[in-house]
């Protein structure tokens, strides 16, 4: 179980602007079949609004192959997987009510959790870059003397210039 645990975030994917978990995975996570997943969802279809789940079209299941050096999508689909957001991965777990279900979805809500806080923490940081970016910018001419300056020091001297007058040819 910790290795699925280590591999939940990367199981989160970003489709049409919002974070989800496909259908497989969480069938995995929750230990149910992925048949019996999609069962539990057609049977419960008030509990599953499309802010909480959708089906993926042809070209993002395409995209999301592409994705994947290796295929772990098994053979061929007769339909579109589902995508589940944070809240239907939850809604999941109630509906099919085991114990292992509950359980892991603690787990995925704190991979969610933890996924939006390396974002708030990766926007803050390309703020911050930018800002640093707009500061050199205006000082850039200076920089590139005070540089030239330092690595002239650092240069080799010219045996031309250590020759003492008067002394040898």
């Amino acid at each position: 179980m910790s290795q699925e645990l280590q591999l939940l975030p990367s199981r989160i994917h970003s489709i049409r602007g919002e974070k989800v978990m496909l259908a497989s995975d969480l069938a995995e996570i929750y230990g149910v079949e992925t048949r019996a997943l999609n069962q539990a969802v057609k049977r419960n279809p008030a509990r599953f609004p499309s802010r909480f789940m959708f089906q993926l079209t042809a070209e993002e299941v395409s995209n999301l192959k592409s994705q994947f050096v290796t295929s772990s999508w098994g053979g061929a689909r007769r339909a579109l997987p589902y995508a589940f957001t944070e809240h239907g991965a939850v809604m999941l777990a109630a509906v099919l009510n085991s114990q292992r279900a509950v359980q892991m979805s603690l787990h995925v809500v704190q991979a969610f959790v933890n996924l939006g806080h390396l974002m708030m923490e990766h926007k803050e940081l390309s703020k911050k870059i930018e800002a640093l970016e707009g500061k050199v910018g205006k000082y850039d001419k200076q920089l590139q003397e005070v540089i030239g300056a330092i690595r002239m020091m650092f240069a080799p001297p010219n045996p031309e210039d250590r020759k003492i007058k008067g002394f040898g040819k």
